[in-house]
């Protein structure tokens, strides 16, 4: 019987250590975590590219099957006729550019949406 009113009163002891501001705390660091994870994917071309099937290949900033992203950002002005050729590559695929490896077409995808993904690719340049 001591044993359980000891174990009870650690346990409320326990509880009781727990501040309201501790919690309060607790519930902010949270939401900061959740908003900070949302505005890391905000854009819309990073959401397109997570959607579809480019990190088989791609990576931000590692060489896969296919370039980083950051070295086509390096390759490429962020110019409105790159915008346009790169979306156009990615919509009807191609080779030779990056070495012998062709990348994959993706025919269903639409020029708006092609183009918001190389311009998120492009604004990781490093300046």
């Amino acid at each position: 019987m001591k044993k359980t009113f000891l174990i009870l009163g650690a346990v409320v002891i326990f509880m009781a250590s727990f501040t309201k501001a501790d919690l309060a705390k607790e519930k902010s660091a949270v939401a900061t975590a959740t908003m900070a994870n949302h505005a890391f994917q905000s854009n819309p071309g990073e959401k397109l590219i997570n959607k579809n099937d480019c990190l088989g290949c791609h990576n931000k900033t590692n060489k896969i099957i296919g370039p980083a992203y950051v070295d086509i950002a390096k390759k490429y002005p962020a110019t409105e006729k790159n915008i346009n050729m790169l979306a156009d590559k990615i919509i009807k695929g191609g080779t030779g550019v990056w070495g012998n490896m062709p990348m994959t077409a993706h025919a269903t995808l639409k020029k708006d949406d092609a183009k918001l993904m190389v311009k998120y690719i492009l604004s990781l340049k490093k300046k």
